[in-house]
């Protein structure tokens, strides 16, 4: 049976950095797995991979001792249970917009009597050496608060029994919040963004549970940690993979002063 680092990390009153893979693809895991995160979550909503990369990604990250969390496409019962059966130990589910959904994606994460999960941890089992309904214990469930609906239904979201924090994904959130008048990106400077990321951090605390947030940089995601947030996500695998790639570039132009090829060039 496994122990929770994570959740262990936080009874510890440590905050925690957390990676984001979107590419289906086990060595991009293993790779990320290696850098130092706490956490590793890999994208089953909007990344470009399905279940059958999920596990693979999920048996990769194994050797690294770091907490695999898997943010599953919608509140689907068969698709959360699936991915805590290939070894994830916390759960990210888009958009939960009220107390019912929200205790309902609870009961998705844990077995009888406190939930209904069916039982048949195909890979977990084999991979902690064991796993029962102590895994209760031990999962994480962390929904993701990112429209208008869901805001007004904060507190109660928050309040639910067995809910272990919320993650807010600001492009969502500023897309369901601010009738469209913002575009999406993350690390927002609006100051009522930054209201409504205080707000939902000060209801996870008031109600014992962990705040989490999906940022850009290494330095917005810190401030986040100084306001009390206590996981934040720094980039992912394919913005990471395109930054460093166009930084590299760019030096070898300006060192070189080779200027790029034309895009049409040499197109038939």
């Amino acid at each position: 049976m496994f122990t929770n680092k994570l959740k262990q990390q936080w009874a510890e009153g440590r905050a925690a950095i957390n990676g984001w893979l979107s590419i289906g693809n086990p060595l991009t895991a293993e790779i990320m797995a290696a850098q130092g995160y706490d956490s590793i979550t890999i994208d089953a909503q909007h990344g470009a991979l399905d279940y059958s990369a999920v596990l693979p990604m999920l048996q990769a990250m194994r050797a690294s001792g770091v907490t695999p969390m898997v943010r599953v496409p919608w509140r689907e019962p068969g698709a959360i249970m699936k991915a805590l059966d290939a070894g994830a130990q916390g759960i990210i589910c888009p958009m939960v917009n009220s107390a019912e959904e929200a205790a309902e994606f609870v009961s998705y994460m844990r077995y009888p009597p406190h939930g209904q999960r069916s039982f048949g941890p195909t890979r977990a089992t084999f991979a902690y050496g064991g796993y029962g309904v102590a895994a209760n214990d031990q999962v994480l469930a962390l929904a993701m608060v990112e429209t208008q609906q869901g805001m007004d239904n904060l507190d109660a979201i928050a309040a639910t029994p067995g809910l272990d924090g919320i993650y807010v994904g600001p492009a969502d959130l500023t897309l369901g919040t601010q009738e469209g008048r913002l575009p999406p990106a993350f690390d927002r400077e609006e100051p009522e963004m930054i209201a409504l990321l205080q707000r939902i951090k000060d209801a996870c605390k008031a109600n014992g549970i962990r705040a989490c947030l999906h940022c850009g940089t290494p330095e917005y995601a810190a401030r986040a940690i100084g306001w009390g947030f206590d996981l934040t996500t720094v980039g992912g695998d394919t913005r990471l993979l395109a930054g460093a790639a166009a930084a590299s570039v760019a030096t070898w132009r300006d060192l070189t002063g080779s200027a790029p090829a034309s895009a049409t060039k040499g197109a038939y």
